[in-house]
């Protein structure tokens, strides 16, 4: 599946200013999410879903507000409001009630108590989900009565497919998830993901070890990386601006990988 294919299909009932829109809040929602960043994936699912409710506001023959203007409560009651048989079902109600559901949940975020479990990997997961329903059946919609084409099948197969974060953190300990992925890739991404906490190169070599490297492989890995990082006395690694700009890319390669 590529944006351009998703955009030519999805152009047909939606315009095209506010699908360009989509895609890209939706690709930037995931790849948020795959990097375990989950405030951020929030905040572009609500983007998301004011780019899909204008989208189907405007395929319903309505005009929606600009700028500040624009409210959510207000073009979700609007299209219930609509007529029966005036515009299709899906358009009118379905979506727009998942839009709400969704939109409730990105606008909580940074809802949690310090006393409570985060429950921001659990939002951001539900977020995800339903945004992901949400542009599959606007796809559904916009070809309907071309189910046969079996491409259209393929995409929206590969739009609402679970999707799991790249980097797992299970009681401090990260682990990255892409397959082939060396020991250096590995210690910049451990250490993308534990910035601003500094980490000492012994505990850095555990930790590649426990991401299944030797520990002749890791501590060579380890060595390799220093270019990246500044070590203060105490022998602790933090990244540099090149050591975040290296992780970042391979985070984005890896997201290209899994999507």
């Amino acid at each position: 599946m590529t944006a351009t294919e998703l955009h030519n299909l999805l152009v047909v009932v939606f315009p095209t200013v506010h699908i360009k829109a989509i895609l890209r809040h939706f690709e930037e929602m995931v790849t948020h999410y795959q990097r375990g960043q989950w405030e951020d994936s929030l905040t572009k699912g609500g983007k998301f879903i004011e780019a899909a409710l204008k989208a189907l506001y405007v395929a319903a023959g309505q005009t929606p507000a600009k700028g500040k203007a624009f409210k959510v409560d207000a073009v979700i009651n609007g299209l219930a409001q609509l007529p029966n048989g005036s515009v299709d079902d899906a358009v009118r109600l379905t979506m727009p009630r998942a839009c709400r559901f969704a939109y409730d949940i990105a606008s909580n975020r940074g809802r949690h108590d310090v006393d409570e479990i985060n429950p921001s990997e659990m939002d951001a997961n539900a977020v995800v989900t339903n945004c992901s329903w949400v542009i599959a059946e606007m796809l559904r919609h916009a070809q309907c009565g071309n189910t046969h084409n079996e491409n259209v099948k393929n995409i929206v197969d590969s739009v609402t497919r679970k999707r799991y974060p790249l980097i797992e953190e299970v009681d401090g300990r990260p682990y990255f998830h892409k397959k082939g992925a060396s020991g250096t890739e590995v210690a910049l991404v451990i250490l993308f993901k534990k910035y601003r906490q500094r980490v000492a190169f012994e505990e850095l070599v555990q930790l590649l070890m426990n991401n299944k490297f030797t520990e002749q492989n890791a501590r060579q890995s380890v060595n390799r990386i220093k270019t990246y990082v500044d070590i203060d006395n105490a022998g602790r690694m933090l990244l540099l601006r090149t050591g975040l700009e290296k992780a970042e890319a391979i985070l984005s390669e890896a997201v290209v990988d899994l999507t």
